[in-house]
């Protein structure tokens, strides 16, 4: 079970998926001039008024006036190029980490619901390793088996001490398929040591935060059972 990767990838989809419709109503929205009468004081202290945004003033504050003169609204000042990339990169961080937040929610809801207690937890952590356990043992057995072929092997190579030359072709085969097999038993017992870290890595990760989610669901619990007193 790979809950980090799935929460990876569910968070580069969302993040792909929603943005670009962020970016264009964002652009959408600066780019939809609000209808009234413009008015401003440009750099060179002219008062300017029209029906659209002025552009003498696109680096400073627009009033929106009413037909009655009273004010609408306020616009700009218009953003640069780079001002609009900062903004855009400051919205794409914050949809970022608003996909972040979602997605531990989300992550620590699953989290309860299969782990309501430490038994559980503790109960499918042993359950794991059992397993792997199971596995293990069939290759020590293996293991076992192979140095008992061994151990015969070499009672037969009693006979050629003297000149092991002499033995027969079908005994030295035996010999090194042997020394092959153990070598492969050997790396696959490594593995399932390293599996059992592994999990129980895994486990302990989980513990942590489950202890955390734990004490804030018992306290939210009380506050309730308060409540209703």
């Amino acid at each position: 079970m790979n809950h980090c990767g799935n929460a990876d990838r569910h968070w580069r989809w969302a993040t792909t998926l929603v943005l670009p419709f962020v970016m264009l109503a964002s652009q959408a929205h600066a780019q939809t001039p609000v209808a009234g009468i413009y008015s401003c004081v440009d750099s060179k202290g002219r008062k300017l008024t029209s029906d659209r945004p002025i552009p003498e003033c696109n680096d400073r504050e627009q009033k929106v006036l009413n037909p009655s003169g009273t004010i609408k609204g306020k616009v700009g000042p218009s953003l640069t190029a780079q001002e609009r990339a900062d903004v855009e990169a400051k919205e794409r961080a914050e949809l970022e980490e608003r996909v972040r937040r979602d997605e531990e929610k989300r992550r620590d809801r699953a989290l309860l619901v299969r782990y309501p207690n430490k038994g559980v937890h503790d109960g499918e952590r042993a359950s794991a390793i059992a397993q792997i356990g199971v596995v293990k043992k069939a290759a020590l057995n293996r293991v076992d088996e192979l140095m008992r072929q061994r151990v015969a092997i070499d009672a037969e190579m009693e006979f050629y001490k003297k000149d092991p030359s002499k033995a027969p072709p079908s005994l030295k085969r035996q010999v090194d398929e042997i020394a092959q097999s153990m070598a492969v038993q050997g790396r696959f017992i490594a593995d399932q040591d390293a599996e059992i870290s592994r999990v129980n890595a895994r486990f302990d990760e989980e513990l942590v935060r489950l202890k955390q989610l734990w004490a804030l669901q018992g306290g939210a619990a009380a506050a309730a059972a308060a409540k209703t007193r």
